[in-house]
């Protein structure tokens, strides 16, 4: 190998190979979302048929009592970014005895990622949404295997997530009902997997200030009503 030349870092047009790679695996995770409205944040991500005798895995996760995260791609890597956030909101719970902030989560697990895009160590082939409220109100974001962090009022991550991201930017509304942004999102992610999904969500209000998870399909009976 010629010295000083690392084939493992930057591809012929200047881009990170292995990032690439990541952000790959992350197109082939389960199709995952989250919506943010005025009054709340919802996350939803499919859940994937599993062999017979196994229970599917967990697809949402309770960071804080505030905080919630969702994430697409390689489940181990997902559990360890989980795992990560988890003991930044409990360090900072622990120091300032106050919870964290979303946003400082999102900065946290981003300088997390990136560290592993300087070294020849493979990066992470996940990508978490994370939403939560705080003082400066609900919070959105996600953070993809370059450790680069976005804030918006909807995500779309894992297969077809185009196909998924835009049905919700046709029919998204900042004043819909808890029901109405489950409705949304389960159409979302059936237009992208192409199947009626099974889907397990996760939920944060404004004036509660807690984030809850709600059971695989656990809209289902509301929304026939």
């Amino acid at each position: 190998m010629e010295a000083g030349r690392y084939p493992y870092f930057y591809g012929p047009e200047g881009r990170l190979v292995q990032v690439d790679a990541a952000l790959q695996a992350v197109s082939r995770g389960s199709n995952t979302i989250g919506i943010q409205t005025d009054d709340y944040i919802l996350l939803s991500s499919q859940v994937k048929p599993t062999r017979p005798l196994l229970e599917p895995m967990e697809k949402i996760y309770n960071i804080d009592d505030h905080i919630g995260a969702t994430g697409s791609g390689y489940v181990g890597d997902i559990l360890k970014l989980i795992d990560e956030i988890r003991l930044e909101a409990q360090r900072h719970r622990l120091t300032y005895d106050t919870p964290i902030d979303t946003a400082s989560l999102a900065r946290h697990l981003g300088s997390y990622l990136h560290n592993y895009t300087l070294y020849s160590v493979r990066p992470h082939g996940a990508s978490v949404i994370l939403g939560g409220v705080d003082a400066l109100g609900l919070q959105l974001l996600q953070v993809d295997p370059s450790g680069t962090y976005f804030k918006g009022q909807a995500f779309a991550i894992g297969q077809n997530a185009d196909a998924a991201l835009s049905v919700i930017e046709g029919e998204y509304k900042k004043q819909m009902t808890v029901e109405e942004g489950a409705e949304l999102s389960t159409k979302a992610i059936k237009a992208a997997v192409e199947e009626d999904p099974l889907i397990e969500f996760g939920l944060v209000k404004k004036d509660t200030a807690k984030f809850e998870k709600i059971a695989p399909n656990g809209f289902k009976d509301r929304l026939k009503e």
